[in-house]
C-alpha cells in the first residue's frame, strides 16, 4: 500500500450488555446508517433467545457468544497463482478476521431464513448455531472441508 495502514478506531460498548463485541455485531447488521434500529433488532432477538432458552443457567448473551464461536472458521482457502495455475491454498485466519467472518455469516444466513421479522430470524439462527446446526455452521464446516481437501497445496504458502 502507498499510504500507511489505517489505525483501528475504538468501538464503544453497547448500552445493555456493556460489550464491545455486541456493538461490532450491530455495526455489521446495520443498514443505511440506522444504528438505533439495528440495536432494537438485536435486543429483540436476544429477548426471543431468552424466551426460547431451555438451558436456564445460560444468559442470552452467553448463547450468542457460543453461537459466534461455533460459526468461527479456523482455516480458509486463498487463491494463489503459481506458474500459470491458480491453487486454493489453506491458511490460518487472523483472530479479528475469524470474528468478523463469523458475524457476516450469522447475519447473512439469518436474512435468508423464512420467518416474520428479522429479530426472529436472527434469534433462531443464533439458537441453531449454539446447538451446532444451521446454515452458518454448515458454511464453516464446508470451509474446513475445502481447506482439508486442498491440504496438498499448503507448501505453496508465502
Amino acid at each position: 500500500m502507498r499510504k500507511r495502514q489505517a489505525k483501528k478506531r475504538p468501538i464503544l460498548p453497547d448500552p445493555r450488555f456493556n460489550d464491545q463485541l455486541v456493538t461490532r455485531f450491530v455495526n455489521m447488521m446495520m443498514l443505511h446508517g440506522k444504528k438505533s434500529v439495528a440495536f432494537k433488532i438485536f435486543y429483540d432477538a436476544m429477548d426471543i433467545v431468552e424466551e426460547k432458552n431451555q438451558d436456564e443457567e445460560k444468559t442470552s448473551l452467553e448463547i450468542w457468544k457460543e453461537a459466534l464461536s461455533n460459526v468461527m472458521p479456523h482455516v480458509e482457502v486463498r487463491s494463489r497463482r503459481v506458474g500459470g495455475a491458480t491453487f486454493q491454498i489453506p491458511m490460518q485466519i487472523r483472530p479479528d478476521r475469524k470474528i468478523s467472518t463469523a458475524m457476516k455469516w450469522l447475519i447473512s444466513y439469518s436474512r435468508k431464513r423464512n420467518e416474520k421479522s428479522f429479530s426472529q430470524k436472527l434469534a433462531s439462527e443464533i439458537l441453531a448455531a449454539s446447538k451446532e446446526e444451521g446454515a452458518a455452521v454448515k458454511k464453516k464446516t464446508d470451509t474446513h472441508k475445502m481447506a482439508e481437501a486442498n491440504k496438498a497445496f499448503s507448501h505453496f504458502r508465502f
